[in-house]
Protein backbone atom coordinates (compact mmCIF):
# COMPACT_ATOMS: atom_id res chain seq x y z
CA UNK A 1 0.00 0.00 0.00
CA UNK A 2 2.45 2.93 -1.29
CA UNK A 3 0.28 5.60 -0.67
CA UNK A 4 -0.56 4.72 2.65
CA UNK A 5 2.81 3.59 3.78
CA UNK A 6 3.86 7.44 1.97
CA UNK A 7 1.13 9.09 4.57
CA UNK A 8 2.14 7.76 7.27
CA UNK A 9 5.91 8.81 6.95
CA UNK A 10 5.18 12.26 6.52
CA UNK A 11 5.26 13.98 9.72
CA UNK A 12 4.68 13.80 13.41
CA UNK A 13 1.35 12.03 15.15
CA UNK A 14 1.84 14.24 18.67
CA UNK A 15 3.58 16.30 20.92
CA UNK A 16 2.61 16.36 24.89
CA UNK A 17 4.22 16.34 27.88
CA UNK A 18 4.12 13.24 30.36
CA UNK A 19 6.04 11.44 32.63
CA UNK A 20 8.03 8.83 31.20
CA UNK A 21 7.19 5.30 31.76
CA UNK A 22 9.87 3.03 30.90
CA UNK A 23 13.83 2.15 31.61
CA UNK A 24 16.29 4.42 33.69
CA UNK A 25 14.29 7.48 32.93
CA UNK A 26 11.25 6.20 34.41
CA UNK A 27 9.34 8.96 36.47
CA UNK A 28 10.77 11.83 34.84
CA UNK A 29 9.16 14.84 33.29
CA UNK A 30 9.39 14.34 29.52
CA UNK A 31 7.82 16.12 26.41
CA UNK A 32 7.01 13.10 24.11
CA UNK A 33 7.33 13.49 20.35
CA UNK A 34 6.33 10.77 18.34
CA UNK A 35 6.96 10.59 14.61
CA UNK A 36 4.91 8.82 12.01
CA UNK A 37 5.87 5.65 10.41
CA UNK A 38 7.52 2.42 10.77
CA UNK A 39 9.85 0.28 9.06
CA UNK A 40 8.99 -2.99 10.60
CA UNK A 41 4.58 -2.38 10.29
CA UNK A 42 2.72 -0.72 8.92
CA UNK A 43 0.34 0.67 11.65
CA UNK A 44 -2.31 -0.62 10.24
CA UNK A 45 -4.15 -3.78 11.77
CA UNK A 46 -4.79 -5.67 8.68
CA UNK A 47 -1.10 -5.73 8.32
CA UNK A 48 -0.03 -6.30 11.96
CA UNK A 49 0.10 -10.48 11.51
CA UNK A 50 2.10 -10.66 7.85
CA UNK A 51 4.68 -7.83 9.66
CA UNK A 52 8.20 -7.80 11.53
CA UNK A 53 6.71 -6.46 14.37
CA UNK A 54 3.21 -7.58 15.58
CA UNK A 55 2.91 -6.57 19.30
CA UNK A 56 3.48 -3.15 18.75
CA UNK A 57 1.30 -1.33 21.11
CA UNK A 58 1.41 2.63 19.53
CA UNK A 59 -1.12 4.35 17.20
CA UNK A 60 1.63 5.96 14.94
CA UNK A 61 -0.60 6.49 11.81
CA UNK A 62 -1.65 9.82 10.39
CA UNK A 63 -0.98 13.40 12.11
CA UNK A 64 -4.38 13.91 14.00
CA UNK A 65 -3.02 13.81 18.13
CA UNK A 66 -2.19 16.38 20.16
CA UNK A 67 -0.05 18.77 17.81
CA UNK A 68 0.17 16.59 15.89
CA UNK A 69 1.46 17.50 11.62
CA UNK A 70 3.72 18.13 8.97
CA UNK A 71 6.65 19.99 10.52
CA UNK A 72 9.20 20.43 7.69
CA UNK A 73 11.30 23.33 9.77
CA UNK A 74 12.95 21.55 11.85
CA UNK A 75 13.02 24.75 13.89
CA UNK A 76 9.08 25.20 13.98
CA UNK A 77 8.92 21.47 15.69
CA UNK A 78 11.64 22.60 17.94
CA UNK A 79 9.46 25.47 18.79
CA UNK A 80 6.35 23.23 19.53
CA UNK A 81 8.22 21.16 22.05
CA UNK A 82 9.71 24.06 23.86
CA UNK A 83 6.21 25.24 24.71
CA UNK A 84 4.83 21.96 25.31
CA UNK A 85 7.75 21.68 28.09
CA UNK A 86 6.90 25.27 29.47
CA UNK A 87 8.80 28.11 30.61
CA UNK A 88 11.20 26.46 33.06
CA UNK A 89 14.31 26.29 31.54
CA UNK A 90 15.38 23.09 34.03
CA UNK A 91 15.85 19.51 33.47
CA UNK A 92 14.49 20.04 29.91
CA UNK A 93 13.61 16.42 28.11
CA UNK A 94 12.74 14.82 25.08
CA UNK A 95 12.10 11.88 23.86
CA UNK A 96 11.84 11.32 19.92
CA UNK A 97 9.42 8.27 19.49
CA UNK A 98 7.30 6.04 16.82
CA UNK A 99 6.88 3.92 15.00
CA UNK A 100 10.63 4.56 14.21
CA UNK A 101 11.46 7.58 14.83
CA UNK A 102 15.17 7.34 12.24
CA UNK A 103 12.97 7.38 9.54
CA UNK A 104 12.88 11.32 10.15
CA UNK A 105 14.72 12.30 12.85
CA UNK A 106 18.04 14.40 11.14
CA UNK A 107 20.87 16.04 12.98
CA UNK A 108 19.37 19.71 12.34
CA UNK A 109 16.36 18.77 14.47
CA UNK A 110 19.13 17.72 17.58
CA UNK A 111 20.93 20.98 16.77
CA UNK A 112 17.34 22.73 17.08
CA UNK A 113 16.45 21.22 20.77
CA UNK A 114 20.21 21.70 21.91
CA UNK A 115 19.96 25.19 21.29
CA UNK A 116 16.34 25.03 23.33
CA UNK A 117 18.02 24.13 26.51
CA UNK A 118 16.62 20.20 25.36
CA UNK A 119 18.28 16.64 26.13
CA UNK A 120 17.19 14.91 24.02
CA UNK A 121 16.88 10.87 24.18
CA UNK A 122 15.64 8.45 21.11
CA UNK A 123 13.35 5.32 21.36
CA UNK A 124 14.67 3.24 18.17
CA UNK A 125 14.02 -0.11 16.87
CA UNK A 126 17.86 0.09 16.19
CA UNK A 127 17.80 -0.70 12.38
CA UNK A 128 19.03 2.38 11.48
CA UNK A 129 22.35 4.38 13.22
CA UNK A 130 21.50 7.30 15.26
CA UNK A 131 23.51 10.16 15.19
CA UNK A 132 26.14 10.96 17.80
CA UNK A 133 24.51 14.12 18.72
CA UNK A 134 21.36 11.76 20.45
CA UNK A 135 22.35 12.36 24.25
CA UNK A 136 20.39 8.96 25.69
CA UNK A 137 20.02 6.50 22.89
CA UNK A 138 17.45 3.69 23.73
CA UNK A 139 17.64 1.04 21.59
CA UNK A 140 14.74 -2.01 21.63
CA UNK A 141 15.25 -4.71 19.86
CA UNK A 142 12.82 -6.97 17.66
CA UNK A 143 12.78 -10.55 16.51
CA UNK A 144 14.36 -10.90 12.60
CA UNK A 145 15.81 -7.62 12.43
CA UNK A 146 19.63 -6.76 11.82
CA UNK A 147 20.52 -3.86 14.59
CA UNK A 148 23.03 -1.69 13.27
CA UNK A 149 23.02 0.87 15.95
CA UNK A 150 24.98 -1.16 18.36
CA UNK A 151 26.25 1.26 21.26
CA UNK A 152 24.09 3.63 23.80
CA UNK A 153 22.36 3.96 26.97
CA UNK A 154 19.74 1.09 27.14
CA UNK A 155 18.99 -1.60 25.60
CA UNK A 156 15.71 -2.49 26.42
CA UNK A 157 14.12 -5.89 25.40
CA UNK A 158 10.39 -6.80 24.84
CA UNK A 159 10.57 -10.11 26.17
CA UNK A 160 9.85 -12.74 25.42
CA UNK A 161 10.12 -12.82 22.06
CA UNK A 162 10.42 -15.93 19.82
CA UNK A 163 13.78 -16.62 18.53
CA UNK A 164 15.86 -13.83 19.99
CA UNK A 165 17.48 -14.33 23.26
CA UNK A 166 18.71 -11.51 25.63
CA UNK A 167 22.43 -13.03 26.11
CA UNK A 168 22.35 -12.23 21.54
CA UNK A 169 22.82 -8.39 22.82
CA UNK A 170 25.02 -8.83 26.08
CA UNK A 171 28.44 -7.72 24.60
CA UNK A 172 26.79 -5.01 22.83
CA UNK A 173 28.18 -1.18 24.22
CA UNK A 174 25.40 -0.41 26.06
CA UNK A 175 25.39 0.93 29.59
CA UNK A 176 22.11 -0.34 30.77
CA UNK A 177 20.44 -3.57 30.02
CA UNK A 178 16.55 -4.16 30.49
CA UNK A 179 13.66 -6.22 30.62
CA UNK A 180 10.41 -5.35 29.58
CA UNK A 181 7.09 -8.24 29.97
CA UNK A 182 5.42 -7.97 26.33
CA UNK A 183 2.06 -6.54 26.85
CA UNK A 184 -1.52 -7.85 26.42
CA UNK A 185 -3.64 -10.94 27.11
CA UNK A 186 -0.19 -12.57 28.66
CA UNK A 187 1.43 -9.97 30.41
CA UNK A 188 0.66 -11.34 34.05
CA UNK A 189 2.92 -14.44 33.25
CA UNK A 190 5.17 -12.05 31.02
CA UNK A 191 6.07 -10.18 33.80
CA UNK A 192 6.66 -13.36 35.92
CA UNK A 193 9.59 -14.43 33.08
CA UNK A 194 11.16 -11.66 33.33
CA UNK A 195 11.08 -10.82 36.92
CA UNK A 196 12.54 -14.50 36.98
CA UNK A 197 15.03 -13.72 34.40
CA UNK A 198 16.35 -10.84 36.05
CA UNK A 199 16.82 -12.73 39.02
CA UNK A 200 19.08 -15.12 37.25
CA UNK A 201 20.73 -12.80 34.79
CA UNK A 202 21.88 -9.40 36.94
CA UNK A 203 23.32 -7.78 34.18
CA UNK A 204 19.43 -6.92 33.14
CA UNK A 205 16.87 -4.91 34.82
CA UNK A 206 13.33 -5.15 35.54
CA UNK A 207 11.16 -2.48 33.28
CA UNK A 208 7.88 -1.87 33.50
CA UNK A 209 5.27 0.17 31.61
CA UNK A 210 4.78 2.94 34.57
CA UNK A 211 3.11 5.28 32.80
CA UNK A 212 0.18 2.80 32.13
CA UNK A 213 0.34 1.49 35.59
CA UNK A 214 -0.31 5.40 36.56
CA UNK A 215 -2.80 5.73 33.80
CA UNK A 216 -1.22 8.71 32.06
CA UNK A 217 0.02 8.07 28.12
Amino acid sequence: HPTEIKEVLNGVKEVYKTIQGEGRHSGRAAVLCRFTGCNLWSGFEKDRNKSICTFCDTDFVGRDGENGGLYQDDAKLADIISNVWGASKIKRYVVLTGGEPMLQVKKSLISELHKRNFEVAIETNGTYRVPDEVDWVCVSPKANTDIVQIKGSELKLVFPQSGLRPSHFEKLDFTHFYIQPMDGPDLKRNIHLAVEFCDKNPLWRLSLQTHKIIGVR
